[in-house]
């Protein structure tokens, strides 16, 4: 049970065991991310994998839950992944799912029978990172993908009964254009209608290519009430099935969860009520990627 560099996962995988099967991510470009800075994208040697495999089905035999790392590991071939799913089946009896990161080119070009064998194999959910449904921020924070592309994209993978769980980043649209960026990314998620979605909040990183864009004048991010109201916005224009919604990530000022098509006026009340009582919105100092 080897690591290399930073190892991220969602909130949701806390519990999970933690697969590295790549390293860093494969696009690694986008101007607000400051995770890979500096790691060159590489396939973990599946005989490695396999080593921490077997380790782990000694030392945590009951695990339920794997979360294959790092930053798009669905890039990897369809044969490396399923051999990757066989032997995480045998060696954990009692494994629930698999989840993964992905981004849309990643789901694109796998066609539906190679997800469809995934999903078989125990590839229960994957998490893609629309960040916004406006393609105005999309390139210019160097997003690989449009946001047609990830819409396809979601879509694919609920035809192929593979959950999803999709994230949107608040304040990435900047002050200037946090109405568009609200109100398209809520267009957008309706028409992928996920199973989960999750909000979490721009924190702009010293050292990445944002950070320099703010020193210079050219990005402003949105003050605490701007971000609760393109929250707020934003959820105002969700039209989602079953779809379950968190901020629950430490970058958020407003801790929140609940099913949209039952919940989405009590969490906007929530969301007025902390616009206006701030006491009731998690300290800066608690805040963290």
């Amino acid at each position: 049970m080897r690591y290399r560099g930073l190892v991220i996962r969602p909130p949701s995988e806390a519990g999970s065991y933690i697969l590295q099967v790549t390293y860093g991510c494969s696009h690694n470009a986008c101007t607000f991310c400051p995770t890979y800075t500096g790691v060159f994208f590489a396939p973990r040697d599946l005989d490695e994998i396999s080593e921490d495999i077997e380790q782990a089905s000694r030392l945590i035999p009951g695990t339920r839950r794997v979360f294959l790392a790092d930053g798009n590991a669905l890039c990897l071939p369809c044969d490396s992944l399923e051999s990757i799913l066989h032997e995480l089946s045998d060696a954990f009896p009692g494994l629930e799912r698999v989840g993964i990161y992905a981004n849309a080119r990643d789901i694109n070009e796998k066609s539906e029978d190679e997800l469809r064998r995934l999903a078989g194999l125990g590839l229960g959910i994957v998490y893609l990172g629309l960040e916004s449904g406006d393609d105005r921020v999309l390139a210019r924070v160097r997003k690989k993908d449009g946001c047609e592309e990830m819409i396809g994209a979601v879509r694919k993978l609920k035809h192929c009964s593979i959950a999803t769980s999709v994230i949107v980043l608040l304040g990435l649209g900047g002050r200037e254009g946090s109405r568009d960026h609200a109100v398209k990314s809520a267009q957008a998620v309706s028409r992928m209608d996920p199973e989960y979605m999750s909000a979490l909040t721009l924190m702009v990183v010293p050292g990445t290519p944002l950070y320099r864009e703010q020193e210079a004048g050219e990005f402003e991010l949105p003050d605490q009430l701007g971000l609760l109201e393109e929250l707020r916005l934003f959820l105002q224009g969700c039209e989602l099935s079953q779809c379950t919604f968190r901020t629950n990530h430490a970058s958020n000022y407003l801790p929140l969860k609940g099913v949209l098509s039952r919940d989405k006026e009590g969490l906007i009340k929530m969301i007025d009520s902390a616009i206006q009582r701030p006491e009731l919105l998690r300290p800066e100092y608690m805040r963290g990627l």
